[in-house]
């Protein structure tokens, strides 16, 4: 019960379609159910059919030409279908498989003939030579089904890809935003065919059956009462079994999934393994089937639709101020502020772009947040084509912190702290998060090892302290000035075995010592197994002219190699 109110408490501070989100993801601790399993599944007896306990909702879409609606988008534009196709010899895209060329993905034109996908490019032209053959970019084929999935990403924010030509949405509580399942899909399928997509898709409560009926079904929204009857219709291929499955199926004459689910599930285990059996529960929505979103749900979003799209940066800025201040109360009850945000824009044609931007300190303030995105609008202004607008703006908080609120003294220090994260968050969204870096301590005694540059958009954050037990305590000062790289040096009358030289040599100049202070040794941390690592003789040195150096000899006198000194830093 404790964990079904910690849950509940953390959803209620979701906005809309988030919180379907994440009401779908804690469902497993939230709501349970009781599988109940059957020797026999029969089509007609549903009452003893398993069905997913959680009562998830996917959407699955096809794209069967996506590769060659991908090159008619090119040759006749985006919106190809809406019209009547042009006079063009069919399509195709032809790859090396088997050391020869073969046909790899054919537009509808090329299907009405004779030609099938595999067949030898060579055969293919002599049937007809007057096909235009392409050659296959699968890297282009993916750029495309992530923009379509980004596209997607205005429906639900659990998109998934589906291997080359699919996709998978998890629309689960999202469907009355858009006026249910029996709206959604076809509004979907309708605008995905505007952009010049030959798409089918299917909703049903296991991702299996969504997927079987968007390729060999009709498509269409199933309900969970009929999920047995829909799947028995279709043939064995629909189940996603390997082809040596599905050969030996064809052969016992167990072509369809009707004779699959007609007969004992114990001779299937024996005879194909234990794969055939999931597959099939899988689909009924008896052994539920995760998918794995593309990108992380954002803790915390809001979005506008615009009923005018707009192009302005002024009208941009000014709609991401609104969209934060709606933002604001449920930070305010989180106790928390923001530090990296997204800013989403969907534009009308289809193509989205995603903005990021990040914060030295957690915000809240909405003209604040407005104001990063106008240094990253100004830094991205060539890149970010508003073309003829954008009809959807989204503001994703994508990492949120503890709010600390600052009280100022009497001298206004907390004013200069505020005003210097301003000019931090500002620098870094117009220059990019490297241009600004701080030092950051690292528990090591290694001299080069005991610090590290950050951006300063993250060297702000507060964490807690390190204990004074645990921090390392040098034996001497160092060097206000240590070189990036150790450098070395040719030393002089060094004492043996242990002493300092008398004189060196650094970049073609002899300084000549007066006095030396150490040697300070410095062992190798032998927690991380570096062979290479060797201990240091650190010595301070004085040269005649004042000048501090800080040098160490590696090895000792007498091994093979003989030892070599190096210059680390120079002190002030």
């Amino acid at each position: 019960m404790a964990a079904c109110l910690a849950a509940a408490s953390v959803i209620r501070f979701l906005t809309s379609p988030w919180r379907r989100a994440a009401t779908r993801l804690l469902s497993p601790f939230v709501w349970s159910g009781t599988f109940v399993t059957a020797n026999f599944i029969s089509p007609k007896s549903q009452t003893n059919l398993p069905l997913s306990a959680s009562g998830q909702r996917i959407l699955a879409l096809h794209f069967p030409h996506l590769p060659t609606d991908r090159i008619a988008r090119k040759l006749w534009g985006l919106s190809w279908r809406s019209k009547k196709r042009p006079e063009h010899p069919p399509i195709v895209c032809a790859g090396r498989r088997d050391n020869a060329l073969r046909l790899i993905s054919l537009d509808e034109a090329a299907e009405a003939t004779s030609l099938k996908r595999g067949q030898g490019l060579a055969e293919a032209r002599a049937m007809y030579p007057e096909v235009d053959v392409f050659d296959e970019d699968e890297k282009a084929d993916l750029t495309l089904l992530e923009a379509i999935a980004d596209w997607c990403d205005r429906y639900t924010p659990l998109v998934a890809l589906d291997g080359e030509n699919g996709l998978f949405l998890d629309i689960t509580g999202c469907a009355h935003l858009f006026g249910g399942e029996e709206v959604m899909l076809p509004d979907i399928l309708a605008r995905l065919r505007q952009m010049g997509f030959d798409v089918r898709g299917a909703i049903s409560n296991s991702p299996g059956l969504s997927w079987a009926v968007s390729r060999f079904g009709r498509g269409g929204v199933i309900a969970a009462e009929g999920m047995a009857d829909v799947l028995s219709a279709l043939p064995a291929h629909a189940l996603r079994l390997d082809t040596g499955t599905i050969a030996s199926l064809s052969k016992l004459g167990l072509k369809r999934v009707a004779n699959i689910m007609s007969m004992p599930r114990a001779p299937l285990a024996r005879r194909f393994g234990a794969q055939l059996l999931l597959r099939l529960d899988q689909a009924l929505g008896a052994n539920e089937e995760a998918i794995s979103p593309r990108r992380p749900v954002a803790s915390l979003s809001a979005e506008r639709q615009l009923s005018e799209p707009i192009q302005a940066e002024e009208d941009i800025l000014g709609m991401t101020a609104e969209i934060a201040s709606s933002l604001k109360l449920s930070l305010e009850n989180r106790g928390a502020g923001g530090r990296v945000f997204e800013l989403v824009l969907f534009r009308v044609d289809g193509k989205v772009f995603r903005i990021s931007a990040g914060a030295a300190r957690p915000l809240r303030d909405p003209k604040r947040i407005s104001r990063l995105f106008s240094e990253r609008l100004n830094s991205i202004h060539d890149d970010l084509d508003a073309g003829f607008g954008f009809e959807l703006l989204r503001l994703n908080v994508l990492q949120h912190d503890v709010f600390d609120a600052l009280q100022s003294d009497f001298a206004g220090n907390s004013e200069r702290e505020a005003s210097l994260a301003d000019f931090i968050d500002r620098v870094s969204a117009r220059l990019g998060a490297n241009c600004l870096q701080v030092y950051q301590l690292r528990q090591s005694h290694i001299p080069e090892c005991a610090e590290m540059f950050v951006p300063a958009i993250a060297g702000m954050e507060r964490r807690p302290d390190i204990g004074a037990e645990l921090q390392f305590q040098p034996k001497s000062d160092r060097p206000l000035r240590l070189l990036r790289r150790p450098e070395p040096v040719e030393a002089f009358a060094a004492t043996v075995p242990d002493g300092p030289p008398q004189q060196f040599r650094w970049r073609h100049v002899m300084h000549k010592i007066t006095r030396a202070e150490g040697p300070e040794r410095i062992a190798p941390e032998w927690w991380l197994d570096d062979d290479k690592a060797e201990e240091r003789d650190y010595f301070r040195l004085e040269s005649e002219l004042g000048r501090l150096f800080w040098v160490f000899r590696l090895g000792r006198y007498g091994d093979d190699p003989p030892p070599t000194w190096r210059i680390h830093g120079i002190f002030a």
